[in-house]
């Protein structure tokens, strides 16, 4: 990285990867403070959305030097996208982050069209933003993260076996509750905030009745604001949270969960910190 970027993000290195599918992404690997494998090697927490989230989360690294609550050491690897595409990462997302099949809401297809007319995009992006959500490949992704990307990382960071973690938010929060649901066995940890549940049809819901017992724990957070607000997308999505919550809890899971006091937009990162917190603290 640059030196100013290294200065706002420190410890952190960048790379950029193709997988086996033929795309490419941005990765940013950041270390715990005086991070030394020889002596102790640390678990790798994926986070995903990297060209947002990146900012926002990697500092919290330093939460594991908190005298108060301290969280158990971790490298953080965030997955965005690299080159021309890292400007197109909000429709992009849409093609790895939503399981294959999901439906799509026409509360989302209402927002997007809202955009249009609002004139904060353009119709040309609105079609290209709804255009991945015809043909979704989740499960291509999955397989980039934990098969080709995760063998790099543990190579060149020496990480540690596992205790290995995910987090993601929105739509990122869909695919790690789509990663919890299919029984992926490297993460020990999943945090999904405010999940894209977008639709009453979700294939989550039926991926709920049809669920055995999970290793890793989940933890599951949605905002105070996004049920009361007047954003039917939101209200929406955050009532299917809540559901997927109430399915799993009446089955007997053992699922942790928190609700704060945030927007949509602003939930990121209290949702990554209540993960830290709830899932890797000491």
């Amino acid at each position: 990285m640059s030196t100013m970027w290294h200065g706002c993000l420190a410890d952190t290195d960048y790379f950029e990867m193709r997988s086996s599918a033929g795309h490419d992404y941005g990765v940013w690997v950041t270390t715990p403070p005086h991070y030394d494998p020889a002596t102790a090697q640390a678990p790798v927490v994926y986070v995903l959305d990297g060209n947002w989230a990146v900012g926002l989360t990697a500092p919290l690294i330093i939460t594991q030097q908190d005298p108060m609550q301290k969280i158990k050491p971790y490298i953080q690897v965030s997955v965005g996208y690299a080159g021309e595409e890292a400007q197109h990462w909000a429709r992009l997302r849409n093609r790895d982050l939503v399981p294959p099949g999901e439906p799509v809401a026409q509360e989302f297809l209402d927002a997007v069209e809202m955009g249009v007319q609002a004139g904060t995009t353009t119709r040309e992006q609105a079609d290209a933003y709804v255009a991945e959500l015809r043909d979704t490949q989740g499960d291509a992704f999955l397989n980039f993260v934990t098969s080709e990307l995760h063998p790099r990382i543990e190579r060149d960071y020496r990480t540690a076996p596992s205790g290995h973690g995910l987090f993601g938010y929105s739509y990122g929060g869909l695919f790690s509750l789509y990663a919890w649901l299919t029984g992926t066995t490297l993460f020990e940890s999943i945090g999904a905030g405010s999940p894209g549940v977008a639709s009453e049809n979700s294939q989550v819901f039926a991926q709920i009745e049809e669920l055995g017992d999970q290793p890793a724990k989940l933890h599951l957070t949605f905002n105070d604001r996004e049920i009361l607000g007047n954003v039917p997308v939101y209200q929406n999505l955050t009532k299917n949270a809540a559901t997927v919550l109430h399915r799993l809890t009446s089955r007997g899971t053992a699922v942790t969960s928190e609700v704060l006091r945030e927007t949509h937009v602003t939930g990121l990162q209290a949702s990554f910190l209540s993960y830290l917190r709830t899932c890797r603290s000491l």
